[in-house]
């Protein structure tokens, strides 16, 4: 193949490449060679995720996104806050957008530095599952926010057992066979929240997650009442903040706001992943 363009670009501390495979510049048939290797932090470009634009019949766009691993995931909160970003620089719609996702239709507003998404309404909400680990029994929370996400509450967020225990519930048998996204989940200052989350795929600590800021922001409204909007400071030191309204139903207009950062453009050469 031909050097591929790409930008690298980081929201909240997750970061990704991004293709315009409009034109069919990926070889499919080299796709998950070049996903892992070009994600390789160190000897490549490194990233916790890669994400192709392609062409929608039905609205501005359509991505696929994968983890770094090769895996495709059905949505990512900080990756669709990147890609829309990048569908504005590019020229490929204007500010206000939509898109297409595995798990449906996202809208975004895309501003300087920052994007707001709509996400894809919550669903299968559960706040007294108890799971039996290693430790002993652990009650948690759940919910689909696109993507599976367990919450896990805890005192202190700089102790939480992100690796070990993330790592167990991630693989748990009551979340086999895909598995699922672990967060801890405890108090900052001024009454917002820090979050760590364990990500499937990527299979380790991130920096940041959307989806699973969703999810904290939801169970945590759920069960403490906090009102929206919900801030949540990721690892990476920057700030989230939810938005939603609270119906007789649940939770609806589920909205994500953080940064979306350009870090370079470039291409990429076949010896970047082979």
């Amino acid at each position: 193949m031909n050097p591929i363009p790409f930008f690298k670009m980081s929201g909240s501390g997750n970061d990704f490449i991004i293709i315009d495979n409009r034109q069919g510049v990926v070889d499919e048939a080299v796709l998950m060679d070049l996903i892992r290797g070009a994600c390789r932090r160190k000897m490549s470009v490194g990233a916790d995720g890669l994400i192709l634009v392609e062409d929608s019949q039905t609205v501005d766009f359509k991505w696929r996104f994968f983890n770094s691993d090769g895996s495709v995931a059905e949505m990512c909160g900080n990756g669709a806050r990147c890609a829309a970003r990048y569908a504005y620089l590019n020229k490929i719609t204007g500010p206000e957008l939509a898109f297409e996702t595995l798990a449906g239709i996202v809208y975004a507003q895309v501003g300087a530095k920052r994007v707001k998404i709509r996400m894809t309404e919550p669903s299968d909400l559960q706040t007294d599952l108890v799971l039996d680990l290693q430790s002993g029994p652990l009650q948690v929370s759940s919910i689909n926010t696109g993507v599976p996400h367990v919450v896990v509450p805890v005192v202190d967020i700089d102790q939480a057992p992100v690796e070990s225990v993330g790592r167990e519930i991630r693989y748990h048998d009551r979340f086999a066979p895909a598995g699922t996204n672990v967060n801890f989940v405890g108090p900052h200052n001024g009454g917002t929240l820090a979050i760590r989350t364990y990500e499937r795929g990527v299979e380790g600590e991130t920096l940041a997650c959307g989806t699973g800021s969703v999810a904290a922001a939801i169970v945590a409204a759920h069960t403490s009442g906090l009102r929206s909007p919900v801030d949540l400071l990721t690892r990476s030191g920057e700030m989230l903040t939810i938005y939603f309204d609270s119906t007789s139903e649940g939770y609806a207009n589920v909205q994500l706001d953080g940064d979306a950062r350009v870090i370079y453009q470039g291409a990429l050469w076949e010896e970047a992943w082979k």
